[in-house]
């Protein structure tokens, strides 16, 4: 009999750091045939993640060139897409999360009479403007989509609220645990460790993992401006006040978060301005650090994991269950809120301990493994 060919779909790093556990599994899995197909929408950081996981990729699209509008990136994703699809005729095809990639890629099968899961499915915030353009592209994907891999109950409901068949949504946990626990078993390896502590040593002082730092990432598109500045401003400030405490920011290349970041916060003795990082040293980072700052999606899951409290720069998160279990707190784009959530959390312990040791929601590792069980008794 046939094996089922399953396509891949994923195109920047966040998606790939997510796919991998599931990309990997399904090589070794004989019930499936793999085709694994890298967009480029994002490059350098992306190739990285290929690299530390060894993903095949059978098909790398290359869709991505400077100052690319979403149009302009959505009309040559979807072409580029469909001509794999007509090649390759996969019998279904999996899409992660909320990228351009997800949404072209599902609207492109969903042309061809293709069917496709969405991993990671059911995240909402209710506002289509935040974040922009994420949670337009993971709300339209739903209704063409077959099978929905929700991560939690949270993200499950949602997709019921919206009349999606319940015998076609499966909780499964995120599968950024499934990769956060691979990294870590790497991690544990010398030699692996000896490279990340010479890769972090060229940016970093040499006693980096001795001294108390907050990691902080920010890039979203809807704090471009005035978000940038309350953000900048609330560094400086926590930087002044912490003088013993170091903040370490891997600043995004986008002139629109580097520009204003530079100029703020260049100065000062104890903000490390670090150039993006690839996934192995950041998660390096986030076992290292005392707490994270940040607006990014991913990390509020990744980070718990860890026993990582996070304080999130946004005014609404699609992932409440981390709110909700206490490992995550907004404070928004606000300089007074990410001043006082943040000055709670190095000086207070017992509040500090509170969030460390709270569980995290978003699953054990597992969730590949159901993905495929899921797909299996719909396609073998």
């Amino acid at each position: 009999m046939k094996r089922p060919k399953i396509a891949v779909f994923f195109g920047t790093r966040p998606e790939a750091i997510k796919v991998a556990p599931v990309i990997k599994r399904l090589a070794g899995d004989e019930r499936f045939e793999l085709l694994s197909v890298s967009t480029g929408q994002h490059r350098e950081m992306l190739d990285q993640v290929i690299d530390i996981f060894d993903l095949p990729v059978h098909h790398d699209l290359g869709v991505m060139t400077p100052g690319q509008t979403l149009a302009g990136l959505s009309s040559k994703l979807i072409a580029s897409i469909d001509q794999i699809l007509e090649a390759e005729q996969p019998d279904f095809a999996l899409v992660q999360g909320d990228t351009t990639t997800v949404l072209m890629a599902s609207l492109a099968c969903f042309y061809r009479r293709i069917p496709t899961g969405h991993i990671e499915a059911g995240l909402r915030t209710g506002n289509l403007a935040s974040p922009f353009p994420e949670e337009a592209n993971r709300v339209l994907a739903s209704p063409i989509s077959m099978l929905h891999f929700a991560p939690t109950s949270v993200s499950e409901a949602n997709l019921l609220n919206e009349r999606i068949d319940p015998a076609k949504i499966f909780v499964t946990g995120n599968t950024v645990i499934d990769a956060l626990h691979l990294e870590v078993q790497q991690q544990s390896d010398p030699a692996v460790a000896a490279k990340i502590d010479e890769e972090l040593g060229a940016v970093l002082p040499s006693d980096w993992r001795d001294k108390r730092f907050v990691l902080i990432t920010g890039h979203r598109r809807e704090n471009f401006g005035g978000g940038f500045d309350e953000i900048c401003g609330a560094i400086s400030e926590l930087a002044e006040r912490f003088p013993d405490v170091r903040f370490v920011y891997p600043v995004h290349l986008n002139p629109n978060v580097s520009g204003p970041v530079q100029k703020a916060l260049g100065a000062f003795d104890n903000v490390l301005l670090l150039p993006p990082q690839s996934y192995r040293p950041f998660v390096a980072l986030m076992q290292a650090c005392e707490l994270v700052l940040t607006d990014s999606g991913g990390v509020q899951e990744e980070a718990p994991g860890l026993g990582k409290p996070v304080l999130v720069m946004r005014d609404t998160t699609e992932r409440p269950e981390g709110v909700d279990a206490g490992t995550v707190r907004l404070v928004g784009p606000v300089r007074k809120n990410i001043v006082d959530g943040v000055s709670e959390l190095l000086s207070d312990r017992e509040a500090y301990d509170q969030m460390a040791r709270a569980t995290n929601p978003y699953g054990d590792g597992t969730a590949s493994q159901k993905i495929l069980d899921a797909i299996a008794q719909h396609y073998c």
